[in-house]
């Protein structure tokens, strides 16, 4: 009788998750929203009656909410459930549709297409500055 060859134990390697995947992300979802309408984690919490320590979990991908969580934090937050199950990639469509939606933005972008990449840079550069209000002395 044979003896059977012994098995080698096979390594299986998933690639971590990025932050930028295409896949849905509650997490980070739930943290963009809570941010952009300047509420601390405590207040979110607050506002659902849950503990603070929750809402961080769930920002953290340590907690995944239920269907009924996922509602309260909608109502929370004052978005539709969709906002927080939106993928990656539909979630960038409609951010580049606000910009857009903004008539000096819409004019420059394709103008910027044109630029070579040391002008582009240097643009982005100066738009930069002005947007966190440095002021460049003369």
């Amino acid at each position: 009788m044979e003896e059977p060859e012994p098995l080698s134990p096979q390594l299986v390697v998933t690639p971590p998750q990025s932050e930028e995947s295409e896949g849905i992300n509650v997490a980070r979802a739930v943290r963009e929203i809570r941010r952009g309408r300047r509420l601390s984690q405590r207040q979110l919490a607050g506002r659902m009656q849950v503990p603070r320590t929750y809402i961080s979990k769930i920002e953290n991908g340590k907690a995944v909410p239920t269907l009924s969580s996922l509602e309260r934090l909608a109502r929370a937050l004052e978005v539709n459930i969709c906002e927080l199950l939106r993928d990656g990639h539909s979630r960038r469509e409609h951010e580049t549709a606000a910009v857009l939606a903004d008539p000096f933005l819409a004019e420059i972008v394709p103008l910027v297409a044109q630029l070579d990449p040391f002008q582009r840079s240097m643009f982005l550069n100066q738009v930069r500055e002005m947007a966190m209000g440095r002021r460049r002395l003369a």
